[in-house]
């Protein structure tokens, strides 16, 4: 999976008086877009920023004819199929279903070529809160970032965890599992992309939390 990230950053300053002294409040917002490449075939994506229509329909606009996604609801998949631009979406709940930085969803590119997906949105600051459930889920980083799951990503692992990253070459999954603390990660440690989500087999639920500031 190829990604290409660009993040613009603006900044919005506001004064407020307390006790007769002037105070400076300030806010950021860090918004931009992130290119995903899909292979042929299926992909295991997550969406890396907040957009303003984080369903199935708003996030996977312009794709082919006959484009499909399936997100994981914990024992099963719901599909969901990109007819045409006449018919768009199918089902319905594709303009309601949301998948939000975080999460991850299959997406199979019917095509013979890449073909390339865009997200647009603010990235998600301050503390963030990721909930992983007992045994399998998709999940990814709440932020767009790429490194290493646990020490660049803040992944919070345990003996016993593995880790299923979707290979599009060989059309399996390459599996990663941490043993211990004294031994680590078996065969190494996974290294994520941005915009790339993975499976997660945990032993006890648990949430994957991150402080996260653009200017950090």
């Amino acid at each position: 999976m190829r990604t290409k990230t660009l993040l613009l950053t603006a900044a919005l300053a506001a004064a407020g008086i307390a006790s007769s002294m002037a105070q400076a409040v300030y806010s950021v917002n860090a918004v931009g877009y992130v290119n995903t490449a899909l292979k042929p075939g299926l992909n295991l994506v997550s969406n890396p920023l907040t957009g303003s229509d984080n369903s199935v329909k708003g996030l996977f606009t312009r794709v082919p004819a006959g484009t499909q996604v399936y997100k994981f609801n914990g024992t099963g998949f719901t599909t969901y199929s990109y007819v045409n631009a006449a018919l768009g979406w199918q089902p319905a709940s594709a303009a309601t279903d949301t998948t939000l930085p975080g999460d991850g969803v299959f997406v199979r590119n019917t095509t013979a070529t890449d073909v390339t997906v865009t997200f647009v949105g603010e990235v998600p600051q301050g503390t963030l809160a990721n909930p992983i459930p007992v045994g399998l889920s998709i999940k990814s980083s709440q932020v767009p970032q790429a490194g290493l799951l646990g020490t660049d990503l803040g992944f919070p692992v345990a003996a016993g965890d593995q880790v299923y990253k979707y290979n599009t070459t060989t059309g399996k999954y390459d599996t990663f599992s941490f043993v211990n603390a004294a031994i680590g990660w078996q065969p190494s440690q996974p290294n994520v992309d941005v915009g790339q989500a993975v499976f997660v087999r945990k032993n006890a639920a648990t949430s994957w939390n991150r402080t996260f500031s653009v200017n950090g």
